[in-house]
């Protein structure tokens, strides 16, 4: 794990492993297809519903409260999880919620866990602490158990295997599994999954599932899924153990319904998720004998400090943002070296590792070219725009002087001084004969950082300021 919080995926910094990702062209066709047909399909369910931006609101301002007094909500939710039977654990970090879940299946005589689809237990590499401590986890997604057959690394938030095509997954279960596909048809893929799931659900003792919400005046916990394996770890295992962010927290039922109308929409472009497991505690001879809540803070008090940052944890994991962005959609996924790819990762994991001289985490803020899409989408109305200049500022600051703050602070010197600006124009009104056809192709260090990725249009002949001094007196 080493001493991150959060798990890094082996990428470079992202401009090398953008720069890299640029090059694939399946994988560039494989994201447009799927990220157009995602986009295209969520705003037609979000135009169905004419109080969409009042929905919005509501999210924010439910996920605010719970930020703003996340003591009291935590403290509500442990004891009613716990006057229903249930255990409430506490995980400062990553470390201590793995050690707290290998445990727990340690003790109930198990070498084999199966899984629900869980962001969180990914952040913390559960299954890879799992493995080292001598017991199997099985992803029951069929986007996660694609990755997890392949070999491979997650790439999208809801579809972790976006970057995958049919006949790409077709050669992993061909390979991994006992019974091929028989095609590489969606329904064909899908069986041969089906039939090789099947005979975990009915022989594991142990789930783990991640949640999508809490309910603090009644511990209940919720998980939406559309696949129905979700259901079965629920329900047959005979102990369940959940991690949640401490942030998933909802205060009652009622500002439930408002998630579960925002949810589906935004992530699978549905009215209504298929599955919405709900459970709470433990019911004698009914599921679960055992259910454990693990609340997991991992970096996530730190980012609420962050009065600009915090609104990163309001995030509900819809994907929505990732799905518009320009830049997700020419790289994918694993560019970003994070659990938490797309705009949101670039928020969220610099602000959970919460060191800006992680090279990681500070070349994450400028993964975005801002158009501010990822905002207008967001179902919680996170403005990730604001808080990626914000944590680009924080990494500057880590840098401490650099030849690029050196300039910088020359051009302040020279802007705050309308002679200086005025002289400097003239001076730069010469470098067009650098460049007669108009573009400045090359430049010496340190200009060569500039020109390295984009051309420089050369200056005219005379500034505005002349212009106008010219012609308007």
């Amino acid at each position: 794990m080493g001493s991150n919080p959060v798990t890094w995926l082996g990428s470079p910094v992202f401009p090398k492993a953008a720069k890299a990702a640029l090059a694939d062209t399946q994988l560039r066709r494989n994201l447009r297809k799927a990220t157009h047909t995602i986009r295209d399909k969520r705003a037609k369910a979000v135009a169905e519903l004419p109080d969409w931006e009042q929905l919005r609101r509501a999210g924010e301002a439910i996920k605010d409260d719970v930020l703003s007094n996340l003591d009291t909500y935590l403290e509500r939710i442990e004891a009613a999880v716990t006057a229903r039977g249930g255990i409430v654990h506490w995980a400062r970090d990553a470390r201590e919620a793995n050690e707290i879940v290998l445990r727990l299946a340690r003790e109930a005589g198990t070498d084999e866990v199966v899984k629900v689809k869980s962001m969180a237990t990914a952040e913390i590499g559960l299954n890879e602490a799992l493995e080292a401590g001598g017991i199997r986890a099985v992803e029951t997604d069929l986007a996660e158990l694609i990755v997890q057959l392949g070999k491979d690394r997650p790439s999208h938030i809801l579809v972790p295997a976006i970057h995958r095509n049919r006949s790409e997954i077709k050669e992993i279960f061909q390979r991994e599994m006992a019974e091929k596909p028989v095609s590489d048809e969606p329904r064909d893929l899908a069986e041969a999954a089906r039939r090789h799931l099947r005979r975990k659900f009915l022989s594991a003792r142990v789930a783990v599932s991640g949640a999508n919400f809490g309910v603090a005046d009644t511990g209940s916990i919720v998980v939406v899924e559309s696949e129905g394996n979700g259901r079965m770890c629920l329900t047959l295992p005979e102990v369940l153990i959940t991690v949640m962010g401490i942030e998933k927290l909802v205060p009652t039922w009622q500002d439930l319904e408002v998630f579960l109308q925002l949810l589906p929409r935004s992530s699978t472009a549905e009215r209504m998720n298929p599955y919405t497991s709900v459970w709470t505690g433990v019911t004698p001879g009914d599921g679960p004998q055992q259910f454990h809540l693990v609340l997991l803070d991992n970096g996530r008090t730190d980012a609420l400090a962050d009065r600009v940052g915090r609104q990163a944890l309001r995030c509900i994991r819809c994907s929505a943002c990732l799905n518009v962005c320009p830049v997700y959609e020419r790289t994918g996924g694993q560019a970003y070296g994070s659990v938490y790819p797309g705009p949101i990762g670039a928020i969220l994991s610099p602000q959970l590792v919460n060191d800006m001289h992680d090279k990681q985490a500070a070349s994450l803020p400028y993964a975005s070219s801002l158009c501010g899409a990822c905002y207008e989408v967001c179902p919680v109305r996170i403005n990730i725009p604001e808080v990626l200049v914000h944590l680009r500022a924080e990494a500057v600051e880590a840098k401490g002087r650099t030849p690029e703050s050196v300039g910088m602070a020359a051009l302040g010197w020279i802007f705050n001084d309308a002679r200086r600006y005025e002289n400097a124009q003239k001076v730069g009104s010469l470098a067009r004969h650098l460049a007669p056809s108009g573009r400045i192709t090359s430049l010496p260090w340190p200009g060569s950082k500039w020109t390295s990725a984009r051309d420089v249009p050369t200056p005219p002949a005379e500034s505005f300021r002349t212009w106008w001094r010219k012609n308007r007196g």
